[in-house]
C-alpha cells in the first residue's frame, strides 16, 4: 500500500514545464508589483494621450497589434549574433548585428509600452517582468557591444550570451501574455462560427430607446444595439480589445460625423455602423450585423 502511495506522489509532482507555468502564473498574482504599476502607467498615459501617434504605436493603422511583429527583428538579430560568435571569422558579422538588434529594440519597447498601458491588472504584472527581462538583455547586448568596440571580443561574446539568456527569459514570458492571457489577441465573439446564416429575429423595434445603447442577446453572444432615429446598428457586445461591455460605453461622433461607442474599459472606439475601429487599443474591427425591421415590427439582424 505504501509503495502505491509513494508511486502516486511521484507522479503527482508538478514537472519541470509544469513548475515554470506555474511560477509564471503566480506573476499574475503578485500584488507587490502594483504601486509600480500604477507609476507606470499614470507616467505612460500623461506622456502618450490618446490620438494618431498612440494608434500607430498600438497598430491600428495595421490591423493587429504592431508589437509582436517587430520584436522578431532583435531577437533575430541577436539570436544570429550568438551562432556567429561560435563560429570563426565572424567578429564584424557579429558586431553589426549586435547594434542592428538594439537600434531595432527600439520601435519593439515603444509599441510595447503603449500596449501594455491598456491590459488588465492581471497581464500588467506579468508584462511589467517581461519588460525587465528584456530591458536586462538591451542593456547586456548594449556592454556587449562596447566591449566589441574596444577590441575586448572575449568579454563581448561574454556578454552577447548573459544577454541572450535573459532575452530568451523575456520572450517566454511574452509568450504567456500573449497566449495564456491572450494580450493582443481579439475578444470579440467569433460571429462567424455562433450565429448560423440567415435573418435572426431580435427584438420589437419599439423596445429600444433613440440614442441609448442596449444590450440584447442573440443565442450565445451579447449584442450592443444601438436606434438612432429610423436607423439601428447591431455590433457584437464584447470589445475585441479585452471583452468590455460596449453597451455600457459612450456614444460620440467621430470628426466624419459618423455615430461611435467608445468602449468603458480602456477607450477603443468603434464606428457603429460597420464596427471599425476609430482609435486604439484596439485593433481588430468589432463584428456587425446588418439590420432590418419586419411589417410587424420586428429587428431582425444577420452578419455581415
Amino acid at each position: 500500500m505504501n509503495r502505491r502511495a509513494n508511486i502516486f506522489r511521484r507522479m503527482s509532482r508538478p514537472q519541470g514545464s509544469a513548475r515554470l507555468a506555474d511560477a509564471t502564473e503566480g506573476l499574475e498574482q503578485a500584488r507587490v508589483l502594483d504601486r509600480v504599476i500604477r507609476a507606470l502607467s499614470t507616467a505612460v498615459r500623461r506622456t502618450l494621450p490618446p490620438g494618431p501617434v498612440k494608434d500607430a504605436l498600438h497598430g491600428v493603422p495595421f490591423g493587429h497589434p504592431a508589437h509582436p511583429p517587430l520584436t522578431d527583428a532583435p531577437i533575430g538579430f541577436w539570436v544570429s549574433a550568438a551562432v556567429l560568435d561560435l563560429m570563426p571569422g565572424g567578429r564584424r558579422a557579429s558586431q553589426t548585428l549586435v547594434a542592428a538588434g538594439l537600434a531595432s529594440a527600439v520601435p519593439a519597447v515603444l509599441t510595447g509600452i503603449a500596449d501594455w498601458s491598456a491590459l488588465h491588472r492581471e497581464q500588467q504584472r506579468v508584462g511589467l517582468v517581461h519588460a525587465a527581462g528584456m530591458a536586462t538583455a538591451s542593456t547586456l547586448y548594449s556592454l556587449s557591444l562596447a566591449a566589441r568596440c574596444q577590441g575586448r571580443d572575449a568579454a563581448g561574446r561574454a556578454f552577447g550570451f548573459a544577454g541572450l539568456t535573459a532575452l530568451f527569459a523575456g520572450s517566454y514570458l511574452g509568450g504567456h501574455l500573449a497566449f495564456r492571457q491572450a494580450a493582443g489577441a481579439s475578444h470579440a465573439d467569433q460571429v462567424g462560427h455562433l450565429v448560423p446564416l440567415g435573418w435572426h429575429d431580435l427584438c420589437a423595434a419599439e423596445e429600444l430607446p433613440d440614442g441609448w445603447p442596449v444590450h440584447r442577446r442573440l443565442g450565445y453572444i451579447g449584442l450592443f444595439v444601438l436606434r438612432t432615429g429610423d436607423d439601428i446598428h447591431v455590433l457584437a457586445d464584447r470589445c475585441s480589445h479585452l471583452a468590455g461591455p460596449l453597451h455600457q460605453g459612450r456614444i460620440v461622433t467621430d470628426d466624419n460625423a459618423d455615430t461611435c461607442v467608445i468602449c468603458p474599459w480602456h477607450g477603443s472606439t468603434f464606428r457603429v455602423q460597420d464596427g471599425s475601429v476609430v482609435h486604439g487599443p484596439a485593433t481588430a474591427r468589432q463584428p456587425a450585423f446588418e439590420t432590418r425591421v419586419t411589417d410587424e415590427g420586428t429587428v431582425q439582424v444577420r452578419p455581415y
